[in-house]
């Protein structure tokens, strides 16, 4: 019985761990821009990766501003909020990224308001 009870508890806590893996690797659609420029959050100088997740501001680890084009371009981070398909975790007050893909930029027409 003893045995056996030690097996339940194994397995359980297997199972709990594998959900928290999936947890951690589930992809997730967020806005993704330079944090000091776009999201107001205070860095080290120079401008960095940020995403926000749920209303709050996080710096990126795992990939860097300048592997997503020209940060201060019409359509860069610096100078609009884009969206980004990812792929991590919260560690510490950051986002550690295992996959970050930056989404195509949605145009307006202005005319008739909706997107092409």
């Amino acid at each position: 019985m003893k045995q056996f009870i030690t097996a339940v508890c194994i397995l359980t806590f297997s199972l709990g761990f594998a959900q928290d893996k999936v947890e951690q690797s589930k992809v997730q659609y967020v806005e993704a821009a330079c944090g000091q420029c776009q999201f107001g959050m205070k860095g080290k100088g120079g401008c960095d990766l940020a995403v926000r997740i749920d209303g709050k501001s996080y710096f990126v680890d795992g990939t860097d501003i300048h592997k997503h084009g020209d940060a201060h371009a019409a359509d860069g981070f610096c100078s609009v909020v884009r969206r980004a398909e990812v792929v991590g975790e919260i560690k510490e007050d950051r986002f550690v990224a295992s996959s970050f893909k930056l989404l195509p930029v949605e145009v307006h027409n202005e005319h008739d308001g909706h997107k092409h």
